[in-house]
Formats: C-alpha cells, sequence, structure tokens
C-alpha cells in the first residue's frame, strides 16, 4: 500500500503589498507555469517605476556633461566618480521598480492544478506575511508515491537498482484502468526505527489526473521482466528429498517425476527455470497420490498463466 503526494507544491504569496484588483482562475483549474493568477493594484509601483526612470536619466546625463568636462580638464577626478556612482544607483533603482511592478502581477510558478483561493478581489495583502497564503498549487503529472520495502526484500531491489528493468506499478482501488507503470524515484538510506522498512518514491506519469495527492494505492515493484518465462500454478510444485519437483503428465498419460529449478512468484504462479519445456501439461493437485510412472485420469484447470503456453491439470489415478 502507498500513498500518492504531488510532484510539485506551493503555496502562492504576495511580494509586495498593495489591494488585490482582480482574479485570473478559476478554483480547481489546471495552470500553466507564467499563468496570470491575481493583480495587485499596480499603480503605486508604475509611479515609483516612473520616477526612478526619471532619476536614472537626469544621472545619465550629469554623468555625459562630467565626462566632457573631464576631457577638457576643467573637473575633478572625485566629482567624475560621484556621477558615475550616482548613474549606476539610480539604474540599480530601476531594476529593483521595474521588479516590484512585476510582483504586482502574481503568476504560477509551476504546472499543476490550482486549489481553493484564500483571498477574493478587495483585499488587501501583505508582502512577507507567513499567513498571506493566496491559493496553493500542485503539479499532478507525474505525480509521486510514497510506499515502503521490507528489509528482506533491500538486498533484492538493490540488486536491480541501475537496471533498465526495474518498474513501479501504481494502481488505485477501483480504478477500471491497467495500472500504471512508473520508475523509482528514490530509496532512503536508512531503516526507519521500528518498522524494519526503508521508504522508497516511485514516480508515475498522471496525465489524466487520476491519481490524486493522499490518495491510497496498490504498489507492485517490478525488478526484472522475464520473456518467455515458464509458468506453473503453485500447487504444481512440490518438495521432495531432493528438492522441488513436478508432475508432469507425457503423452501416454503416465506421469514423470521432474525436478525442477523454482523462480520467482507472480501472484498465484511460479516461475520454472529448469526442469519443465513450454506445452507440457503439468499437475496441481493430487499429488500425494500419485507415483511416477503412473497412469492418470487428467481433468484441465483453468489457469490465468498456464506454463509456457502448455496446460495445468488435476490428476487422479
Amino acid at each position: 500500500i502507498g500513498t500518492c503526494t504531488a510532484s510539485e507544491s506551493v503555496q502562492v504569496q504576495a511580494q509586495v503589498s498593495g489591494q488585490i484588483t482582480a482574479r485570473h482562475f478559476e478554483d480547481g483549474a489546471d495552470v500553466k507555469k507564467g499563468d496570470l493568477l491575481f493583480t495587485i493594484d499596480p499603480r503605486p509601483y508604475q509611479a515609483a517605476l516612473d520616477a526612478a526612470k526619471a532619476d536614472a536619466i537626469l544621472a545619465q546625463a550629469n554623468l555625459k556633461r562630467q565626462e566632457e568636462l573631464k576631457t577638457q580638464g576643467v573637473t575633478a577626478t572625485q566629482d567624475l566618480d560621484t556621477a558615475r556612482a550616482n548613474a549606476m544607483r539610480t539604474e540599480a533603482a530601476v531594476a529593483a521598480a521595474q521588479t516590484n511592478f512585476d510582483y504586482s502581477s502574481i503568476r504560477s510558478p509551476i504546472n499543476g492544478r490550482i486549489g481553493l483561493r484564500q483571498v477574493d478581489v478587495g483585499n488587501t495583502v501583505s508582502a512577507g506575511s507567513t499567513s498571506a497564503v493566496l491559493v496553493s498549487i500542485d503539479n499532478l503529472d507525474p505525480i509521486y508515491t510514497d510506499f515502503t520495502i521490507a528489509e528482506p526484500d533491500l538486498p533484492l531491489v538493490r540488486r536491480y537498482l541501475g537496471g533498465g528493468n526495474l518498474k513501479v506499478l501504481t494502481d488505485a482501488e477501483g480504478d477500471n484502468f491497467p495500472p500504471r507503470k512508473g520508475k523509482l524515484y528514490f530509496l532512503a538510506n536508512t531503516l526507519q526505527p521500528g518498522t524494519g522498512t526503508v521508504q522508497a518514491r516511485a514516480e508515475t506519469p498522471n496525465s489524466d489526473h487520476a491519481l490524486w495527492p493522499s490518495q491510497f494505492v496498490h504498489v507492485r515493484l517490478i525488478l526484472d521482466t522475464l520473456k518467455d518465462a515458464r509458468l506453473v500454478p503453485n500447487g504444481a510444485v512440490q518438495t521432495g528429498q531432493k528438492g522441488p519437483y513436478v508432475f508432469v503428465v507425457k503423452s501416454d498419460s503416465t506421469l514423470d517425476l521432474r525436478p525442477v529449478k523454482p523462480g520467482q512468484t507472480q501472484g498465484d504462479m511460479r516461475v520454472i527455470t529448469e526442469g519443465v519445456k513450454p506445452g507440457e501439461t503439468v499437475v496441481v493437485t493430487g499429488q500425494l497420490q500419485l507415483a511416477p510412472g503412473a497412469k492418470v485420469v487428467v481433468k484441465s484447470v483453468e489457469q490465468s498463466s498456464p506454463a509456457g503456453g502448455g496446460g495445468s491439470a488435476s490428476a487422479a489415478p
């Protein structure tokens, strides 16, 4: 079980003070980075910008005069330095005033889905106030899924880290869509005290926004993909004195006790890496009554994934 988390979450706040004069979005809408959200009354900031530009023009004119006088040798070096510093100071003031004017247009810093607005047109907001959150935005595509990995499984996961086949499948309860395939984004470097688990995070595509922050989901970690794997039902694999084995039904309906090398499990199926061939039929029930060479009556058993395109059977002597 895992929990979904927005890949980015921003609380939008005012960076200049003033009265909100316009709102440019609907609650719950999708927004793009740079979209205009609110307008703070720009008039005082426009006036400050105009004044700063006027001061800069005057300072540049004075600097030009001082440079001309310097070439004529009729002005002191200190006066020229002062004029040059004043010109630089007024240019910086123009840049600061321009920044404040730009801040009067509050724009979305990320792509995402906007939440419920916390302030309406006509209210006055203050810059730097920790309580002055105007609205929140969550990026839902991609979305993160937080889950844990048990300590005994950690060595196996670490073995496949960095490979191209490790995938994370995420699906929600009651979701009619196939599981979403993502990638392992983060694996913590310490065990969580008292639980014996490691925190992990997957990054999952979510373009249709079907997964939501704080939603509980089912998570499966796919370490590798085995091509042309031979699968048999778990019940077909028995353990004897010489190790794991299965009963294979031969073409004459007699049994062959076949030592096998089991691999990983997939649901109620088991991978067999050695011992059976694609298309062979294995016995899944009644093995305690059977012996090698015995003739059996085969009753087919429906399985979601029969062995390598072959079959499974319940056998009776």
